[in-house]
C-alpha cells in the first residue's frame, strides 16, 4: 500500500483563500495578494486565478492594480459592472477613476 503525502495547496486555491477574505467595501491589489500568496512577482499570475473564478461567488471585483485602477473590469461582462459594484460597497473614486487606496485598501494575510 502506498501512502500519499499530503499535498500542498497550489497557489491557484492560496489566491482564491485571500481573495475569499477581502472585506465588503475594501480592495486589495493583484501584488499584494501574490506577496502574501508567497511569490511576490506572481502580480499577473494573480489576474489568471482571478479571472477564471469570476463565476465563483468570490468577490473578484475587490481586486484592483496598484494604482487603485479597475485593469479586470473587462473579464466581468459588462465594464461598468466592476465600477458599479465597488461604489454599491461604499468604494469611492479619484476624479480620473482610480480607487481612493489611502481609505480602501486592506491588506491581506492568509
Amino acid at each position: 500500500m502506498t501512502i500519499k503525502p499530503k499535498s500542498k495547496p497550489d497557489f491557484f486555491d492560496k489566491v482564491y483563500k485571500v481573495v475569499e477574505k477581502i472585506p465588503y467595501g475594501k480592495v486589495t491589489t493583484y501584488g499584494a495578494i501574490a506577496e502574501v500568496c508567497g511569490i511576490k512577482s506572481a502580480a499577473r499570475t494573480v489576474g489568471w486565478a482571478i479571472n477564471g473564478a469570476k463565476e465563483s461567488g468570490l468577490p473578484c471585483h475587490r481586486v484592483v492594480n496598484r494604482n487603485g485602477e479597475l485593469t479586470g473590469k473587462l473579464h466581468f461582462g459588462d465594464p461598468n459592472l466592476m465600477e458599479d459594484l465597488l461604489r454599491s460597497e461604499g468604494i469611492e473614486f479619484t476624479d480620473n477613476g482610480r480607487v481612493v487606496m489611502e481609505k480602501f485598501f486592506w491588506q491581506p494575510e492568509l
